[in-house]
């Protein structure tokens, strides 16, 4: 009976020690992999990683989508249009003429445009774009510069300053240019169709206020190139409705004055569009 109860002892004993030999290398140590299998699709989160990613082999890392989430507030610097500037001229030449601002037979023909060289640039330090509703219902506003060069088909008009006085000269000029620069500050709703995107589809419209700081009459013959500086009774600010269309990583925008950009003389209402390059 002793010797039996010795044995048990001593069996029990070893298999004391076994069991503490196979636990002491794995009791610290997390398993490598959580895996969860769903039909024949494996989710796979390695040790200590909190996001999980797409791998090969029907293996699934799938993210935390957390981090995601836009900002409430975003900025958009040094955005860049390229477009064209043109004006719907409703004036009355012949109140013109009487009135001194341009010379008798001054007509709507000689203030023609030609378009491929009328630009609009415009410069924006920045825009910023605040959420309102979701991400999809948005506030931009920015400030920026307005340059627009109305380049003339009528290669002899002549502008005059101090009084402002337009007329037809001898001189053939190669190319003959009205610009008109502003400081404008835009405000705009902006729909967005696709929060989630970076380069998503949207909509945006509101108004600008822009203060005209420089205006230039230029003309070139040859080489030689010769500006006039003046405000030419030109209207000193500049109310405009704008929008702006985003298809994608292709961007459109648009501007039309409320009222006439001339405070006598001609009745000229002027509009740009083109191109816009940014971010967002």
């Amino acid at each position: 009976m002793k010797r039996i109860f010795t044995l048990c002892a001593a069996l029990c004993m070893m298999m004391a020690v076994s069991a503490q030999t196979d636990t002491t290398g794995t009791k610290n140590e997390p398993p490598a992999y959580d895996t969860i299998r769903i039909g024949g699709m494996i989710i796979v989160r390695k040790a200590g990683s909190k996001d999980k990613e797409v791998t090969k082999d029907g293996e699934y890392k799938m993210k935390n989508r957390r981090g995601n989430k836009p900002s409430n507030l975003t900025t958009n610097w040094w955005i860049f249009d390229l477009g064209f500037s043109s004006f719907n001229d409703e004036s009355d030449y012949t109140s013109a003429a009487l009135n001194g601002f341009v010379a008798p037979g001054i007509n709507k023909d000689d203030f023609k445009l030609r378009t491929g060289k009328s630009k609009n640039v415009n410069v924006w330090f920045f825009m910023q774009k605040l959420n309102i509703a979701k991400h999809v219902l948005n506030l931009k506003y920015g400030l920026g510069l307005e340059l627009n060069n109305y380049s003339f088909e009528n290669t002899k008009l002549a502008f005059a300053k101090n009084p402002t006085f337009i007329s037809e000269g001898a001189d053939d000029f190669k190319k003959v240019k009205l610009a008109a620069d502003y400081v404008t500050v835009p405000i705009m709703l902006n729909i967005n169709f696709t929060p989630n995107r970076s380069k998503g589809f949207g909509i945006s419209g509101g108004i600008s206020a822009g203060y005209l700081y420089s205006a230039r009459f230029k003309t070139k013959m040859n080489d030689d190139v010769t500006k006039i500086k003046s405000d030419f009774d030109l209207e000193r600010f500049k109310l405009s409705y704008i929008g702006e269309i985003a298809l994608g990583p292709v961007r459109l925008y648009g501007s039309y004055a409320m009222k006439n950009m001339w405070e006598k003389g001609l009745d000229m209402t002027p509009y740009n569009f083109g191109f816009r390059f940014s971010n967002w």
